[in-house]
C-alpha cells in the first residue's frame, strides 16, 4: 500500500466506517456501491483531498472514473501531480 493509498484508507475508515477494522476496503471495489460512502461522502472526500494535497478538483472531474474506488482515487491524484 502506497503512502497516498494509506492516507485515503485512513480517512475513509475514520469518517465513513468509524474506524471499524472488520470492514475490508478493497481498492478495486466501488465505495458507493459497497455502501461505504454516499454522494455527500464523495464531497467530503473531495474537500479532504483538496486540503491535504493542495489541489483543486474541478466539477467535470467529479466522475466515477476518478473517485469511485480507492485505486481510481490514487490514480487520479497522480494525474494531478500528487505522488
Amino acid at each position: 500500500m502506497t503512502d497516498i493509498q494509506k492516507i485515503i484508507v485512513d480517512f475513509i475508515r475514520e469518517n465513513f466506517i468509524m474506524g471499524r477494522s472488520d470492514v475490508v476496503l478493497d481498492p478495486e471495489v466501488s465505495l458507493i456501491e459497497s455502501g461505504v460512502m454516499d454522494s455527500t461522502g464523495v464531497l467530503e472526500l473531495v474537500e479532504f483531498l483538496e486540503a491535504t494535497y493542495g489541489i483543486k478538483i474541478e466539477d467535470e472531474e467529479l466522475v466515477p472514473e476518478n473517485l469511485e474506488t480507492i485505486r481510481n482515487i490514487v490514480d487520479f491524484l497522480g494525474t494531478k501531480g500528487v505522488s
